[in-house]
């Protein structure tokens, strides 16, 4: 019998030098240790649970901790007025000089509206929807509305990761802030209806310590997304990401219409390479730059930043030497343009020259997905004949080539000079010279076999 009790004991032992130690953030009885900024929404502690509520603030009220984080697992309980729209800061910031202590970060957003996106992640006051769940739409199912909902959050270096109720949602990596405070965020509300209105939450306990051996496995993970600034994740290099632009040197890209990068009109910029406003022409300063090499099946992703009234494009297919003339190289083209202030934006048939469409062939959406007034996220993906837009993490549209139906369109548009007009196996990539000043980031590709 003493032999068994001294296994148990050594076994007991053991389990707690190895079992994950958790921390309580929330003690169950009052809000010590947490601080109210910003708003003026009121927290309280009533049955062991933290209730936020509602009322005629102006601005957002976050109820954030003392203390700052930054490598962690999170886990709490949250249920909500299915009314409201919520969420949850980490890895966030108050500071004077930025927006006179405006809270800043990470956001895990508690959505419960028909959109779906709890569980994504929201860039507070700052760069906006980081990872919207139009990137994970099996994790769109994982909020129980108006119930009590299990959330994780785990965040070591430049990996965050979310899940709702074990289901995973948003999977980012981004390096903009490693360390800040986690806070309780009562939206501000518009309506009188909205007052008095409830977000609670409970049980929310922390693990700082060997963070990385309770770290979920990359499998059990949701669909990555990238953020940081011209780098490869460990992830995208294992599938087979390459960047198509090193974001320091010209490498990899010449002009559409000579052998060598163009002396003028571009300028590379803290990572950003940016075309030169000049006279609003097309391809009349630098020119448009293509790849060295051509690409058949690929995914591409390139962040772009608008300035206002600027007109550019992404082109795929391209042949330079099918237009040895005036104006941009011939190929297939995802439109960048400043909608609101660009007249292209009022030409061609339906809104087809607007931002995402393929130009003056099919129109993207009017009701287009966020657009920030920052950079944004054009995806492009060429599977053969088939080919889709994405802006932002949200399909604008898909075609199919080598058809009937392509070459009536085509017939139908500027491009019906160009014999076989995107039909070609292969071609370059290029970014365009329209003669406004547009800045380009993350230029990535993913070849497909």
């Amino acid at each position: 019998m003493k032999r068994y009790l001294l296994a148990a004991l050594l076994l007991i032992a053991t389990t707690s030098l190895t079992a994950q130690e958790w921390e309580p953030l929330f003690n169950g009885k009052n809000l010590k240790g947490w601080e109210r900024l910003n708003g003026t929404a009121e927290y309280k502690v009533k049955d062991g649970v933290i209730i936020g509520t509602t009322c005629d603030s102006k601005v957002n009220t976050f109820l954030a901790t003392k203390k700052t984080y930054g490598d962690f697992i999170l886990e709490f309980e949250f249920k909500f007025d299915p009314a409201l729209n919520s969420g949850v800061q980490f890895r966030s910031l108050s500071l004077p000089e930025y927006k006179n202590g405006r809270v800043h970060g990470y956001q895990f957003e508690m959505d419960p509206t028909a959109r779906a996106w709890s569980g994504g992640i929201y860039d507070e006051a700052r760069r906006m929807w980081l990872y919207p769940m139009t990137f994970n739409q099996a994790g769109q199912k994982a909020l129980k509305n108006n119930e009590w909902n299990k959330a994780r959050i785990e965040c070591f270096g430049p990996a965050m990761r979310t899940w709702i109720n074990g289901i995973p949602c948003a999977n980012l990596w981004d390096d903009m802030t490693l360390e800040g405070f986690i806070a309780l965020q009562v939206h501000a509300v518009k309506g009188e209806e909205l007052y008095g209105k409830h977000i609670m939450w409970r049980d929310i306990r922390i693990c700082t310590t060997d963070v990385e051996k309770y770290l979920t496995p990359a499998e059990q993970c949701a669909p990555e997304v990238v953020c940081t600034m011209n780098v490869l994740s460990p992830r995208e290099e294992a599938e087979g990401w390459e960047l198509l632009w090193d974001g320091k040197t010209t490498k990899g890209w010449r002009g559409a219409k000579i052998e060598s990068f163009p002396a003028k009109g571009w300028t590379i910029e803290e990572g950003v390479l940016k075309v030169q406003k000049s006279d609003g022409g097309e391809s009349t300063n630098g020119g448009d730059i293509v790849t060295t090499r051509k690409y058949r099946n690929f995914i591409l992703t390139v962040d772009f930043r608008i300035t206002k009234g600027a007109n550019s494009g992404i082109k795929y297919f391209v042949n330079p030497d099918l237009n040895k003339g005036a104006g941009s190289a011939i190929g297939c083209e995802f439109q960048i343009l400043d909608d609101a202030n660009h007249p292209d934006a009022k030409l061609g048939v339906l809104g087809n020259r607007q931002l995402g469409s393929l130009y003056d062939l099919i129109p993207a959406p009017a009701n287009k997905p966020f657009i920030k007034n920052q950079f944004n996220r054009a995806m492009i993906i060429v599977k053969e004949n088939h080919v889709e837009h994405w802006l932002n993490g949200v399909k604008l549209i898909e075609y199919d080539r080598n058809n009937q139906m392509w070459e009536a369109l085509v017939d139908y548009s500027k491009y019906q000079k160009w014999p076989d007009f995107g039909n070609a196996a292969e071609g370059n990539i290029l970014l365009q010279d329209h003669g406004d000043e547009v800045w380009f980031k993350n230029i990535k590709i993913k070849e497909l076999k």
